[in-house]
C-alpha cells in the first residue's frame, strides 16, 4: 500500500509535557473521558487516557487543564487558501501578485488559530507554500494539495464566459483537459508538481460561469485512466468535485476516493459509497451558504439559491443512511478562519456530534492516509490538540469561533494559547489588517 507524504513543520523544543485534568475526546469515537493525562515527548504522544498514579517522566512539566477540553487537531480536507471568492472583482484586479502570496499567508495563519492543524488544499497553492510552512517562514497548517483543478473545456475549471473573457482572471489552480493523452500529461505533470492529490470535475458547478452542477465533466472512464496513472507513482487519492446526481454517479463508478460537495446525491449513489467505502466531504459551510448578490456574479448568486435547497435535502439522506463523511469547508468559497463551523452543519444534518468530531479528525486522516500520524490523540501519534473551555458534545456551534479554540500544540510545538495555559510562549507569526 503506497504512503501518503506527512507534510512537515518545525520541529518541537524536545519538552516533556503532562496535561491532567482536562475532558478527553481523543477522537477514535469512544466516549470522553474526564479527568484525563495526555503525555507528549517531543513531537509525539507517548500516553493519551485516564490519569494515572505514576512516577514515569519526572522530568515532565505538568500542566493542570481542569474544566477544559482536549481534542484532536482538526483536519479541513476541502479548501482553498488562495481564493476569496467574495472579493470584490476590482479590489482583486488591482492586487499585484506579492499581495497575492502575502494575502494567503495571512488565511493560512488564520485557518491554523481557527483549530485547523492539517489542512488539504483542493486547488490554488502549489508546493512553495508548504515549504514555507515547514521551514517555519510562515505558520499554518501541515498541507497536502491539489495544486490544480482538471475539468473539460466548458467544465467547472474553465472560467471563461460564452465571449471567452476570463470571469476570474486571478484565480489560480484552473487546467482544462479534453482527451484522454491531455488528461494523463496533466496528471503526470502534477505529480511532478508534487500534487499529494488529484482533484477532478466530473460536473459543473455554482461558480463557474458557463456549467451547472447537472452538466458532466470528466467521465468515468478517464476516471479510471487517472487511477491507473496514480497507481504508477505514490496511488494520490482522487477527489472528484460532484454536485449532480449523474456525474457523482460517474465519479464513483470510476473509483475516486472522496465525492466533494455531493450536493444531489441519490440512492444509488449513497449505496455505491457503502460498497466501496468511499468518502463524502459535503462541504456544508459552503452549499448552505448564500452570499450577499452584491459580491458575485449574478450566475453564481442564483445557482446558489436553487442548489442550497438540493444540498440540505440530498447530503441529510447521505449523513443519516452512514457514509463515511470527512469534515471539509470549502473555504474560499464561503468565508476563511472559520472552519469549526462545518461541524455544527454536520450535527444539524444528522450527525451526533461525536461523529462530526470523528469527520474533522479520524476520518479526514483516513481520507488523506495519513491515520499513522494524525486524527486521534493516541499513542505514537504526532501531538497535535485544540485545548478548549467549552463543551462541543454540549454545543458543538460554538467551536466556529476562534476564540473559543484557547490553545493549540501542533507537532509538540504551542502555536496559539489565548490565556496562557501552557508552558511554553507560542510560536506567533502576527498578521495586522491594513
Amino acid at each position: 500500500m503506497h504512503q501518503a507524504r506527512l507534510p512537515a513543520t518545525p520541529s518541537s523544543t524536545g519538552t516533556v509535557l503532562r496535561l491532567t485534568g482536562a475532558r478527553l475526546i481523543d477522537g477514535t469515537g469512544a466516549a470522553a473521558v474526564d479527568n484525563a493525562e495526555v503525555l507528549i515527548d517531543g513531537d509525539r504522544i507517548i500516553y493519551a487516557g485516564p490519569a494515572r498514579n505514576t512516577g514515569d517522566h519526572p522530568e515532565a512539566t505538568t500542566v493542570d487543564l481542569k474544566g477544559k477540553t482536549l481534542l484532536p487537531g482538526f483536519i479541513d480536507t476541502h479548501v482553498h487558501l488562495s481564493l476569496s471568492l467574495e472579493t470584490p472583482p476590482a479590489e482583486s484586479a488591482a492586487r499585484f501578485g506579492s499581495e497575492r502570496v502575502l494575502a494567503a499567508a495571512r488565511i493560512i495563519h488564520d485557518t491554523l488559530m481557527a483549530g485547523i492543524t492539517t489542512a488539504r488544499d483542493l486547488g490554488g497553492l502549489d508546493a512553495g507554500y508548504r515549504r514555507a510552512i515547514a521551514s517555519g517562514t510562515i505558520l499554518g497548517p501541515r498541507l497536502h494539495l491539489a495544486v490544480a483543478v482538471l475539468s473539460p473545456t466548458g467544465g467547472h475549471s474553465d472560467m471563461c464566459m460564452p465571449n471567452g473573457t476570463n470571469a476570474m482572471p486571478h484565480t489560480q489552480g484552473m487546467i482544462t483537459v479534453d482527451s484522454d493523452d491531455e488528461m494523463r500529461r496533466a496528471v503526470r505533470t502534477l505529480i511532478r508538481s508534487e500534487a499529494d492529490v488529484i482533484k477532478i470535475c466530473t460536473t459543473g458547478g455554482v461558480s463557474s460561469p458557463s456549467d451547472t452542477p447537472h452538466d458532466l465533466g470528466v467521465p468515468e472512464h478517464q476516471v479510471r485512466l487517472i487511477k491507473d496513472e496514480t497507481a504508477r507513482r505514490s496511488g494520490q487519492p482522487v477527489a472528484a468535485h460532484a454536485q449532480g446526481t449523474a456525474g457523482i454517479l460517474e465519479a464513483i463508478r470510476g473509483g475516486v476516493n472522496s465525492v466533494e460537495h455531493g450536493y444531489e446525491i441519490d440512492g444509488d449513489g449513497i449505496a455505491l459509497m457503502l460498497e466501496q467505502e468511499a468518502f463524502l466531504v459535503p462541504t456544508l459551510s459552503s452549499a448552505l451558504r448564500v452570499p450577499d448578490p452584491a459580491n458575485v456574479p449574478a450566475y453564481l448568486y442564483e445557482k446558489k439559491v436553487q442548489w442550497s435547497g438540493i444540498a440540505r435535502e440530498h447530503l441529510g439522506k447521505a449523513l443519516k443512511a452512514g457514509v463515511k463523511v470527512a469534515l471539509g469547508t470549502d473555504a474560499g468559497v464561503c468565508p476563511h478562519g472559520e472552519n469549526l463551523k462545518e461541524l455544527a452543519h454536520l450535527v444539524e444534518l444528522g450527525l451526533s456530534p461525536m461523529d462530526a468530531i470523528v469527520a474533522g479528525t479520524k476520518h479526514a486522516a483516513e481520507l488523506m492516509r495519513l491515520e499513522d500520524h494524525l486524527g486521534t490523540l493516541q499513542t505514537g501519534k504526532l501531538a497535535d490538540l485544540v485545548i478548549t473551555e467549552i463543551d462541543p458534545l454540549t454545543d458543538i456551534t460554538l467551536m466556529a469561533d476562534p476564540a473559543n479554540i484557547g490553545a493549540i500544540i501542533q507537532g509538540g510545538r504551542c502555536v496559539k494559547d489565548l490565556k496562557g495555559w501552557l508552558p511554553l510562549p507560542p510560536t506567533t507569526t502576527t498578521f495586522t489588517a491594513p
